[in-house]
C-alpha cells in the first residue's frame, strides 16, 4: 500500500505532470496521491481532485506544515513525499520499496533538473548535490519511509521553513541506514531560471549568515517562499 504525498501552492501548470507520473510510476501497484493545498488561488485544488487525488486543504505557507497535513491524512503503509513541480518513475518506486524491504528507514534520490538553466546554475547545483548527497541527506522533492518511521520521528519539524528535510533525514537515519537512489529524480528548474545568480547566491549567503534562526521565520527567505512561477509546465519545455 503506497501513499503519495504532494505539497503544492498554485501549481496547476507543473501538477498535471507530477500526478501522471505518479500513476505511472506505481504501475499495478495500490496507491493513493494526497495533495496538499496550501492556500492556492489558482486551479491547483481542481486539477487534483479531476485526476483522483484526495485533496487536503491548509493555510500554512509553510512546506514542513505541507508535508505534515499530508503524512496525516495518508492511509498506507509505506510513504513517498513527491514536490509538485517534480517527477518520479517506476525506478523510485520499486528502489524505495526494495530499501525498505532490506530494512533502511527511508531515504530519498538524486536530482536532476528539467528544462534549460544557465551555466552558472548547472555548477553551482552540481557541487551542491555531490556535497549534499555525499553527506547522505534526502532533497525535499522526494524523500520515503514508512509510516511507522514517520510516526516515530514525529514527521517534519513544523518550527522550519527550510531545511526541514535535512532534519527528517537526521531523524530516519537514528532509526537505520538511510538509502538514496541512484536514478534521479527531474524537479523543476524554474527558479534557476527566473532568478540570477545574484540573486540566489546572495540571498543563500544572507541566510548562511543570519545562522540557524533564519530557518525559523519566512522573513527573508522570498526565493522560496514568494510563489513566483513560470507561465508554462517545464513538462512542454
Amino acid at each position: 500500500m503506497l501513499s503519495f504525498i504532494v505539497p503544492a501552492y498554485n501549481e496547476e501548470l507543473e501538477l498535471p505532470g507530477t500526478l501522471r507520473a505518479i500513476h505511472e510510476s506505481a504501475k499495478n501497484r495500490e496507491h493513493e496521491i494526497v495533495v496538499v493545498d496550501d492556500a492556492s488561488n489558482d486551479a491547483t485544488a481542481e486539477i487534483a481532485r479531476d485526476a483522483g487525488a484526495k485533496v487536503v486543504s491548509v493555510n500554512r505557507r509553510q512546506i514542513a506544515a505541507a508535508r505534515n497535513a499530508g503524512g496525516r491524512a495518508a492511509g498506507d503503509d509505506i510513504l513517498f513525499f513527491v514536490d509538485a513541480d517534480t517527477h518520479i518513475n517506476e525506478k523510485h518506486v520499486t528502489g524505495a520499496i526494495t530499501a525498505l524491504e532490506e530494512g533502511c528507514s527511508g531515504g530519498g534520490a538524486r536530482v536532476a533538473m528539467s528544462g534549460e538553466v544557465p551555466l552558472w546554475a548547472r555548477i553551482s547545483v552540481g557541487l551542491f548535490c555531490t556535497l549534499y548527497f555525499g553527506l547522505n541527506f534526502g532533497a525535499g522533492a522526494f524523500l520515503f519511509t514508512t509510516r511507522k518511521n514517520y510516526d516515530a520521528v514525529g514527521g517534519f519539524d513544523e518550527t522550519l521553513f527550510i531545511g526541514e528535510e535535512v532534519y527528517f533525514s537526521l531523524a530516519l537515519r537514528k532509526l537505520g541506514r538511510f538509502k538514496i537512489l541512484r536514478e534521479p529524480i527531474v524537479t523543476s528548474g524554474r527558479k534557476l531560471r527566473m532568478y540570477s545568480a545574484h540573486q540566489i547566491l546572495g540571498n543563500s549567503l544572507r541566510v548562511i549568515l543570519r545562522g540557524p534562526s533564519a530557518a525559523h521565520s519566512r522573513e527573508g527567505l522570498h526565493i522560496w517562499y514568494d510563489g513566483k512561477r513560470e507561465q508554462r509546465s517545464t513538462s512542454s519545455q
